[in-house]
């Protein structure tokens, strides 16, 4: 499994809205292709302005090969739909790794 993670800076005030939209849009766009597993949304209780995305793909290959040209479609909806783009400050990749258990 792999693990996407982006952040965003959004204004307090935008934050529900954005929050929404992410999920009308990205998520269920997102969630039409092959490898897609799940997406959680996390607010950052120490910055109110910090809005956290974890989406988890069944394998890279299956994340990466979402056309360009197909994310910008979606990025360029969800930007319409919001008024303004909100660039991400961040966004990291991870992989699970699973230890075999050990059984005493």
């Amino acid at each position: 499994m792999v693990i996407e993670q982006l952040k965003v800076k959004v204004p307090p005030n935008m934050r529900e809205k954005y929050i929404q939209v992410d999920a009308e849009i990205w998520t269920t766009a997102l969630s039409r292709y092959p490898g897609f597993l799940s997406k959680e949304v996390w607010i950052n209780p120490n910055d109110n302005t910090e809005i956290v995305m974890v989406i988890k793909w069944e394998t890279r290959k299956q994340w990466k090969a979402i056309p360009e040209a197909e994310l910008a479609a979606i990025d360029a909806q969800f930007t319409k739909v919001l008024g303004t783009a909100y660039p991400l400050t961040e966004s990291s990749e991870f992989q699970v790794r699973k230890f075999p258990s050990v059984k005493p």
